[in-house]
């Protein structure tokens, strides 16, 4: 189960930051192509690339969570301290 969850952050993780990195440079490179100007830039590219980030950091929960609850879940079948 750990290594489960060492693959995902250390593997899953840079492989989604990295689709992030380049689906931002072909953002760029395109809307360089069209001829847009600073302004594009300073706007709407931000906020393309903050909602893809979010994307990705709901996506990435999506992923780790099924590990992360069944990390911290309580057995049903434990023992209980007797007095």
């Amino acid at each position: 189960m750990r290594s489960s969850i060492l693959f995902k952050v250390f593997f899953v993780l840079p492989l989604i930051i990295f689709v992030d990195y380049i689906i931002m440079v072909i953002i760029g490179c395109s809307s360089c192509l069209f001829g847009l100007g600073d302004d594009f830039y300073c706007g709407p590219y931000c906020i393309i690339g903050k909602i893809i980030l979010g994307l990705s950091v709901l996506l990435f929960g999506y992923i780790i969570y099924p590990d992360i609850a069944q990390l911290f879940k309580s057995s049903k079948y434990a023992k209980t301290k007797e007095n």
